[in-house]
């Protein structure tokens, strides 16, 4: 329901690759760190986005989505479902063309800004398992 393959297809192969991954840090235990390193294997630029701006994978990181100065397209969000709405608020703010949310990050509310404010959407998916699909 939050991710159909129309939508899963665009937003991985029409709408840009440069991915702000909130929530991406050096710490390997975490889904994040596997996943940016899956989307740089398929030609994705990752940006870390994480309060410590840690430089991750050779891409330097920011505290926020503001505060990274150029553009992103989508915003791939780590984060719990509690937080993840006022990232998601933030990834519209910043003029991110999709926000995608995480295996196990739901938020119905913020699924609804988003698509309000015009931006795809992918919800309960992990793009690293998405791609490789793709064929």
């Amino acid at each position: 329901m939050y991710g159909d393959p129309r939508t899963i297809r665009r937003i991985l192969t029409e709408l840009g690759d440069t991915w702000a991954v909130v929530g991406l840090s050096n710490n390997e235990q975490r889904a994040a760190h596997g996943v940016a390193e899956v989307l740089q294997r398929y030609g994705k630029r990752i940006v870390p986005v994480h309060p410590k701006a840690e430089t991750v994978h050779g891409e330097q990181g920011y505290p926020s989505l503001d505060a990274i100065p150029f553009p992103v397209d989508v915003v791939d969000v780590f984060v719990n479902s509690e937080l993840a709405g006022s990232v998601a608020d933030e990834a519209v703010s910043v003029g991110a063309k999709a926000v995608w949310f995480q295996l196990g990050v739901v938020d119905e509310k913020a699924w609804d800004r988003v698509r309000d404010a015009g931006l795809e959407m992918v919800m309960d998916r992990c793009p690293a398992i998405e791609i490789p699909r793709l064929g």
